[in-house]
C-alpha cells in the first residue's frame, strides 16, 4: 500500500509554517499515542504515521528533500534508488522520548512508554563499488555485525522455564510515586523504579545465552541491490535490517552509504564520462577515424582534419546511465597531440621539406623547424593546462 503524503497525514497545506506543523504534530500525537488508546489496535500504526511525517517536515532540509522528490527520496535500498538518510537528522527516536517530549517528564505516562516496545538502532555500512557497477547495477554481499532478539529467551531475558516475577518495589508500575508534604503543599514527584529499571518485572534466572540483556551479538549476511546509475554519496536504506528492538519492539534500519571508486581511465562528471586519447601530429593534422574506450567496448570516433590538441569531441550515450531513468549520459573525449621523441634522418628531413612548403626559414639542420616549432607549441599548451 502506498503511503499517504505527509501533508495529509498531519492535516497542514505545503505552505504550513514550522510552528503550524509543530502543533498539528502534538495534537495529532496525544490524540493517538498507544498508551492514550489502548483498546484502538489502529492507534500504534497511526501514532507512526504521525512520527514519521514530522521527522521529514520537521527538518527544513528534510521537508526540501521531500517537496522535491516526495517518497522516493527516503525509500531507497533494494527496492529503490531513494537514498536519504533520516539519521542525518536526528534519527527516528522512540515512542518513550517521545511520549515525555509531549506529555513532560515524570508523568505516569513516560515510566509506561519506558516498559513498551522501543525501535531498534539504525545502523551505517559503507559500500565501494567499482564505476563499472556503479554504471550497470550489482547486487553485493555485504556482512553486518548487530544485536538481535536472544533465540533462546526470543528476548525476554531469562532463562525457559524460569519465573518472570512482578516487581515489587513498584508493583509492575516500573516507577514509583512519592508525595511529600511542603509549606506550599503536597508536592508528588514520580521517578523510574531503580528495583527493575522502569520494566515492571525482574527475571530471577537470567537466560543463559544473552545473560540477561534480551539481546545477542551475531553477523548478518545480506545482498544489497545497488541500482544503475548510483554515485558517490547516495545512501540505500533497506528497512528492519537495523538493530533489534526492545521490549519487542521493531529492528532499525540498515543504511548503506555508497562510494565509487576512482576509475583508471574515465572520471566521471554526473551522467557523463570523461577520456583522454592520444593522437599522433599526422592523425590531428589529416584527420582520421580511430578507436575509443567506453563502458561497453571500443567505438568508433571520427578525427577531422585539423584537430588541435584539447579538442573535445562527444560519443552520445555512453556514459553513465540516469538512476532516475531517463536517458544515459554521453562519453567526452579529449584528444591530445603527441609529438614523437625520436625520428630517423629521413623523417627529419621529410618535415624540413614540409616546413618549406608552408613558408618556413631557417629550416636546416640547425634550426628548430616545424617539428620544434610543434614541439614548443605543445609545450606551452601543456604548461597553460596544468598536463
Amino acid at each position: 500500500m502506498s503511503k499517504r503524503d505527509y501533508y495529509e497525514v498531519l492535516g497542514v497545506s505545503r505552505s504550513a509554517t514550522q510552528d503550524e506543523l509543530k502543533k498539528a504534530y502534538r495534537k495529532l500525537a496525544r490524540q493517538y499515542h498507544p498508551d492514550v488508546n489502548k483498546d484502538d489496535p489502529q492507534a500504534e500504526e497511526k501514532f507512526k504515521e504521525i512520527n514519521e511525517a514530522y521527522q521529514v517536515l520537521g527538518n527544513e532540509e528534510a521537508r526540501a528533500k521531500y517537496d522535491q522528490f516526495g517518497h522516493s527520496a527516503f525509500d531507497g535500498g533494494a527496492g529503490g534508488p531513494g537514498g536519504f538518510d533520516f539519521n542525518d537528522f536526528g534519527g527516528f527516536g522512540d515512542f518513550s522520548d517521545l511520549f515525555e517530549t509531549i506529555f513532560g517528564g515524570g508523568t505516569r505516562g513516560s515510566a509506561r512508554s519506558y516498559q513498551g516496545p522501543r525501535r531498534g538502532p539504525d545502523l551505517r555500512y559503507d559500500l565501494q563499488v567499482t564505476l563499472e557497477e556503479a554504471a550497470f547495477g550489482t547486487e553485493k554481499a555485504i556482512e553486518i555485525p548487530r544485536e538481535e532478539t536472544c533465540s533462546r529467551c526470543h528476548g525476554n531475558k531469562a532463562e525457559p522455564g524460569t519465573p518472570i516475577k512482578t516487581c515489587p518495589t513498584c508493583n509492575g508500575a516500573g516507577q514509583v510515586q512519592t508525595t511529600q508534604r511542603t509549606p506550599f503543599g503536597h508536592f508528588t514527584s514520580v521517578r523510574t523504579c531503580s528495583s527493575c529499571n522502569g520494566q515492571g518485572k525482574q527475571v530471577e534466572t537470567p537466560c543463559k545465552e544473552c545473560r540477561g540483556s534480551g539481546l545477542v551479538k551475531r553477523v548478518k549476511r545480506l545482498t544489497v541491490k545497488v541500482p544503475a546509475g548510483v554515485d558517490s554519496g547516495l545512501k540505500l536504506r533497506i528497512a528492519g535490517e537495523g538493530g533489534a528492538g526492545a521490549n519487542g519492539g521493531p529492528s532499525g534500519d540498515l543504511y548503506v552509504f555508497v562510494t565509487v571508486k576512482a576509475h583508471k581511465i574515465f572520471t566521471r562528471d554526473g551522467n557523463d564520462l570523461w577520456v583522454e586519447v592520444p593522437i599522433s601530429f599526422v592523425q590531428a593534422a589529416l584527420g582520421d577515424e580511430i578507436r575509443v574506450p567506453t563502458l561497453d567496448g571500443d567505438s568508433k570516433l571520427t578525427i577531422p582534419e585539423g584537430t588541435q590538441t584539447g579538442a573535445t569531441f562527444r560519443v552520445r550515450d555512453k556514459g553513465v546511465p540516469d538512476i532516475r531513468g531517463f536517458r544515459r549520459g554521453d562519453l567526452r573525449v579529449r584528444v591530445k597531440v603527441v609529438t614523437p621523441k625520436k625520428l630517423t634522418e629521413e623523417q627529419k628531413e621529410l618535415l624540413r621539406k614540409f616546413g618549406a612548403t608552408m613558408g618556413e626559414k631557417n629550416s636546416g639542420p640547425g634550426d628548430k623547424g616545424l617539428l620544434g616549432k610543434v614541439k614548443d607549441a605543445f609545450d606551452r599548451y601543456a604548461g597553460e593546462a596544468g598536463l
